[in-house]
């Protein structure tokens, strides 16, 4: 027997979308009409405007006037600070040298120092566009504890031959310049053969005119203690052969310059090292230097600074109350018997159920995003005005974070209606949502957690949504305390939310499952 499946009629369809809107204007009709309602909503973005705000009304640092980090050829956040022993180098030309040893010194804090190159000092070769903070450059170096790299432009990072340098392993170090192209490579043998291309650096525009030189840097000295994770001073010293040079180097003695003018956030001199460089035999040089040639990342070595998703720190604030009138939005039809009424008014309840979900998480997206494009500029400005450094992101970051934020609010109060339609109590759904969201955000990000259980409850709880908000970029190749606490959450931004979404789908799901299976 053969059965002819009928398709529903296009008016049918076109009565099923009629019926839907008429339902979805009913609840708009029910949420707008209840003063309190739309009170406590002005009150969540309010929360999350002010308390953002006063999160971060710091005093001043120390100075007066607007502060900004140094930028990289990509609008990023640097850090450009070392010491450079240097000459000019005009159209296409070859540097060559040995580099013979690295070592450092730390400085404890408690008036002596320690002996022991940081993992991420850096003592090589350079090529740089100006003196200038921030402008283009390609150097190859060898580094305390990750072998021979490529760098170039702060963000980008190639690696060489691992191993250390010493008196017994040199290393010797060559960049060659080709237009806008630098090629790189590296000998690990005594007599300099055997050379092997470390990778290759382009330099889009880059000046005809360049400094090229020796340089070395190095981070702060990471120390783990009873009181936390801190830093503290740490310069690295390198011992060069004598340079050897081919194509257009002007003539004359080689200079030494502390660029950057200091050892930027991400090193400084110990009290009693500071930067410079000799002569040694043979026309080698000996050079010392602190700092670091790096992208700025958040945590401690950021400085006196705010990144974006600080000034927003006001929404868990906001989301208690937009997750209390979500929830309120449909226990309170089943606390008055109102929803048997909306129920033989709109018998698909399903169709019920939905609408007030698009209404609450309609309202909450308006709330999240208007109080996001609120805080985010005056929050700026103002420390800025203090003589804060405030961290820079792109337009598109910046746009991405005030729509994730009203994402994050309109989930979170999709879960919420979601936990009131199944639990039909809305001090028990308000409570499961906070503790299951808020609860584990602010423990997670405060530092009293360790940093694995932290991370744990920001990738598996509905909490994993505020990773929406983070701006902070990570790298391999910088030394920081990539943590919770200091802002980097273990899951990226969409994937975060998508979490937040996945428990706000369940528990709608749950909540249309029981709805259409029992009594009203």
């Amino acid at each position: 027997m053969t059965t002819t499946l009928t398709p529903r009629p296009p008016a049918t369809r076109r009565g099923d979308r009629g019926g839907f809107l008429r339902t979805l204007h009913a609840e708009w009709t029910k949420f707008r009409t209840v003063r309190g309602w739309v009170l406590a909503m002005a009150g969540a973005l309010l929360a999350t405007v002010v308390v953002g705000l006063l999160a971060t009304a710091a005093p001043s640092p120390g100075g007066s006037g607007a502060a900004a980090y140094p930028t990289g050829p990509g609008g990023e956040a640097v850090n450009d600070s070392f010491y450079f022993v240097h000459r000019t180098l005009t159209g296409d030309g070859t540097l060559t040298v040995p580099l013979r040893s690295l070592t450092g010194v730390a400085d404890t804090g408690t008036g002596r120092t320690t002996r022991g190159v940081q993992p991420w000092a850096k003592a090589g070769i350079v090529v740089k566009e100006s003196l200038d903070h921030g402008s283009p450059y390609a150097a190859l170096m060898a580094t305390g504890g990750h072998g021979v790299r490529l760098q170039y432009d702060y963000t980008h990072d190639t690696a060489g031959p691992s191993g250390r340098v010493t008196e017994k392993s040199p290393r010797r170090l060559r960049l060659v310049r080709s237009g806008d192209t630098l090629t790189a490579s590296v000998s690990v043998s005594t007599g300099g053969s055997d050379w092997t291309e470390v990778g290759r650096a382009k330099l889009p525009g880059l000046a005809r005119t360049v400094r090229a030189g020796l340089f070395v840097t190095s981070p702060q000295a990471k120390q783990d203690t009873a009181a936390g994770t801190g830093f503290s001073p740490a310069v690295a010293t390198g011992v060069f052969g004598r340079p050897s040079l081919t194509g257009g180097w002007s003539p004359g003695a080689w200079r030494g310059t502390q660029v950057g003018g200091d050892a930027g956030t991400s090193g400084s001199y110990t009290n009693s090292t500071g930067g410079g460089f000799t002569r040694t035999g043979g026309g080698g040089f000996t050079v010392t230097g602190a700092g670091d040639i790096a992208p700025v990342v958040g945590g401690p070595v950021m400085g006196p600074g705010f990144s974006v998703e600080n000034f927003l720190v006001g929404t868990f604030a906001g989301l208690v109350v937009v997750i209390a009138v979500a929830a309120v939005f449909v226990t309170g039809e089943y606390r008055r018997g109102l929803m048997r009424t909306t129920v033989a008014a709109t018998p698909r309840r399903i169709r019920v159920l939905g609408a007030k979900a698009l209404v609450a998480g309609g309202v909450a997206l308006v709330v999240g995003v208007v109080a996001a494009a609120i805080t985010v500029p005056v929050g700026e400005r103002s420390a800025r005005g203090r003589g804060f450094h405030v961290f820079p992101v792109t337009s598109a970051t910046e746009v991405r974070v005030v729509v994730g934020t009203g994402l994050l609010c309109a989930a979170a109060a999709v879960l919420a209606l979601g936990a009131g339609a199944l639990l039909r109590r809305a001090g028990t759904a308000v409570a499961l949502v906070v503790a299951s969201l808020v609860l584990p955000f602010l423990l997670g990000t405060s530092g009293v957690l360790p940093a694995g259980v932290s991370e744990w409850l920001l990738r598996v709880t509905p909490a994993a949504g505020f990773a929406v908000q983070q701006t902070l970029p990570r790298y391999a190749q910088v030394l920081s305390v990539y943590e919770p606490s200091t802002g980097y959450h273990p899951l990226a931004p969409w994937a975060g939310l998508a979490v937040l979404c996945g428990y706000a789908a369940l528990a709608f799901g749950l909540a249309a499952v029981r709805l259409r299976g029992r009594d009203v």
